[in-house]
């Protein structure tokens, strides 16, 4: 599962690593939660790329109700080709969704959740294979949501949670784009990042609250939690 991420890099590096221009105005981000704007990546239709922005939680073209997103953050990548709610979206509408980090929690008892930050080794921005629908409500109100699919854990994960975002590799980044890509080749794609080439830390648990979004959050745990 991934439950909230960050992207916090400055805008020009991130137009210089993903290829893009235009960037939208969600930079910096310390503790993005379902609901809200995410910064995304979409092909056009000369190959080029566009920075685009989508809400977290994918939100089916025939749901009658747009809460349905809440449950809509993440899509196995085991069945989103052939799950109703996201077999449209994976075959036709795939992006790339923007972070330099995704937190997961370790619980110590039924209480107590310890946040972990998991980061590229070199704190360098990575892309996440995303699926994006566009909606439309019987008010005419449309909106463009997302969902990111997630795989298996990697050795680095495996003790903290059994799901972890699917994180693609640049020189991958391009195909999971492609509009003519087949099926089996997608599949292809949605493996374990590598894990020789990632880091974690356990982080304050002011990240535990989505109304805190400061870069605090990324800080290291109180003495109380240690």
């Amino acid at each position: 599962m991934c439950g909230r991420f960050a992207l916090t890099a400055p805008a020009s590096a991130i137009a210089e690593i993903f290829q893009v221009d235009v960037l939208p105005e969600v930079l910096p981000r310390y503790n993005v939660a379902p609901s809200q704007q995410v910064a995304a990546l979409v092909r056009q239709e000369d190959g080029t790329r566009q920075m685009t922005t989508f809400r977290w939680g994918l939100i089916p073209s025939w749901a009658k109700d747009p809460k349905i997103a809440y449950k809509m953050i993440n899509a196995r990548s085991e069945t989103a080709a052939s799950k109703p709610a996201f077999r449209a979206a994976f075959k036709r509408r795939r992006c790339l969704i923007l972070a330099d980090g995704f937190y997961e929690w370790t619980r110590r008892s039924k209480t107590d959740k310890v946040p972990h930050l998991i980061q590229l080794d070199d704190g360098r921005p990575f892309a996440m294979a995303g699926i994006w629908e566009r909606w439309v409500s019987p008010e005419g109100e449309e909106i463009l949501s997302t969902a990111i699919l997630t795989t298996g854990p990697n050795e680095l994960m495996e003790p903290i949670h059994n799901r972890m975002p699917v994180i693609l590799p640049t020189e991958r980044e391009a195909d999971w784009l492609d509009p003519e890509a087949s099926r089996e080749a997608l599949q292809e794609l949605l493996v374990p990042f590598d894990a020789a080439s990632m880091q974690e830390r356990i982080v304050t648990k002011r990240v535990n609250n989505a109304r805190h979004e400061g870069p605090d959050v990324q800080g290291a745990p109180e003495e109380e939690e240690a």
